[in-house]
């Protein structure tokens, strides 16, 4: 009697919620009250910081959703994409033509922050100053001592020592990697033929380490090293990094806002796919070795369901998530960008 009391009492909230909210609220009812939204997503290691805490935070607003993130790289979070394991991807570089023909739909990659790879060194001197070309002159080999006259007469004033220069780099592909060497690609036409551009290319000197946090500890170790990091590894680890002087002839260091300035100036002529490399950008306080990471997200996905909570949530990092960037490392995405952004969102069927 008892089950059979409860029974009706249940059969009786129902008709009440369609007699007063109607059909559509069943379901938001029904999800408030036990299913959680479960989507799963894989790809690029420099944005899982923020990434993890915007997904913290979004949970807190929206206790139904619970989105999981493997930080595998950006090529395995393509291909989990492409091959349908994960619902979302995320890579430091934009998804190649080929890779683009391979996914069984249209990507919309969508810049979620901006980043910044530094050169970190190994000395007892700081600050110093690098320009691109001599960067790229060191990563060739060309350059191999600290007092070489390029460097001398970019750092004046500082005893600069007869040590070897110790070249560390990436020794896996990364988005890191593919930042950089497009940078110095940019900058050095000899860099251009000899290495070129991608996640993973064939050095002609140095040695390698794993990860970001494998570069810096090699560097550690090794006086008179040199190596690339993102800019939140190197404030964590505590390695000197440089200034790099930029397009416009400045000496600028890597910070919120000149990553984000160097992201500006490109807003007025983003493309629809926002496929756009900020490297080497133009104009004073801009850091040159900025780039977007980006979210990848099919326009016409399998499960709608769980579409319209990624744009929902797409919506509310492009906006109030971006505060939780510059305490992590990250540089907020300028305000013409994000409309751009919210714009293209409309694309996505939900």
């Amino acid at each position: 009697m008892h089950d059979i009391h409860l029974r009706g009492m249940r059969e009786s909230y129902w008709r009440w919620v369609r007699l007063v909210f109607g059909a559509a609220a069943i379901a938001l009812l029904t999800v408030r009250i036990g299913a959680v939204a479960q989507i799963n997503g894989a790809g690029a290691t420099f944005p899982f910081p923020i990434y993890s805490k915007w997904f913290a935070e979004y949970s807190r607003l929206r206790p139904d959703v619970r989105i999981n993130y493997q930080s595998l790289g950006s090529g395995a979070g393509i291909r989990q994409l492409i091959n349908g394991t994960v619902f979302f991807g995320a890579s430091d570089a934009p998804m190649s033509v080929d890779q683009l023909a391979t996914a069984p739909g249209t990507i919309l990659q969508l810049p979620t922050v901006i980043g910044g790879v530094v050169p970190i060194y190994n000395l007892p001197l700081s600050p110093l100053t690098f320009s691109g070309p001599v960067l790229a002159d060191i990563y060739l080999g060309r350059i191999t001592r600290w007092n070489d006259p390029a460097l001398v007469r970019l750092n004046p004033g500082i005893d600069l020592p007869a040590t070897e220069i110790t070249v560390v780099h990436r020794a896996e592909g990364s988005g890191t990697t593919y930042i950089w060497v497009d940078y110095l690609s940019k900058v050095s036409p000899e860099f251009q033929h000899t290495v070129g551009v991608g996640p993973a290319v064939r050095w002609p000197t140095g040695i390698g380490g794993r990860g970001n946090e494998g570069v810096a500890g090699v560097v550690k170790q090794i006086r008179g090293s040199i190596g690339y990091v993102e800019l939140v590894v190197a404030t964590q680890t505590g390695l000197p990094y440089a200034a790099v002087v930029n397009a416009s002839g400045e000496a600028v260091k890597a910070t919120t806002e000149t990553m984000t300035a160097a992201a500006a100036g490109f807003v007025a002529r983003m493309p629809a796919n926002f496929q756009m490399s900020i490297t080497n950008a133009s104009g004073r306080g801009v850091y040159p070795v900025a780039s977007f990471t980006w979210l990848l997200l099919y326009e016409a996905p399998h499960d709608v369901a769980q579409s319209k909570v990624m744009v929902d949530f797409m919506k509310w990092a492009l906006t109030d998530g971006q505060r939780f960037a510059p305490p992590l490392g990250y540089a907020p995405l300028p305000d013409g960008l994000v409309k751009l952004e919210l714009q293209a969102l409309t694309r996505i069927q939900t």
